[in-house]
């Protein structure tokens, strides 16, 4: 492996943390589903580095998984906030429907 493990780690967690507060910290939908697509990304990263320390390609499976459910949940959601946004005309998410 040409990276070191713990870059992987220390990239991935940095990567979750700004995910975390993307999604935390902002008050617009659209934004809050990416922090969550950018959290999905780092347990990803995390996974295949995993998966090359180790040698399995379990790690590389799961992440298969991880991005068919980050899929989903984009469309879902975006589906989700189109709907919403036609309802009341905002996208706050404080905003009961």
């Amino acid at each position: 492996m040409i990276v070191p493990y713990s870059h992987i780690l220390l990239l991935s967690s940095i990567l979750f943390l700004m995910g975390m507060f993307c999604t935390v910290a902002r008050r617009n939908l659209i934004m809050m589903l990416l922090g969550l697509e950018v959290m999905l990304n780092a347990a990803a990263i995390a996974f295949v580095g995993a998966a090359l320390k180790w040698q399995h390609l379990d790690g590389q499976a799961v992440v298969l998984f991880i991005l068919a459910v980050a899929a989903a949940e984009v469309s879902i959601g975006l589906v989700l906030i189109v709907f919403a946004y036609r309802k009341t005309g905002v996208l706050d998410p404080d905003l009961r429907l």
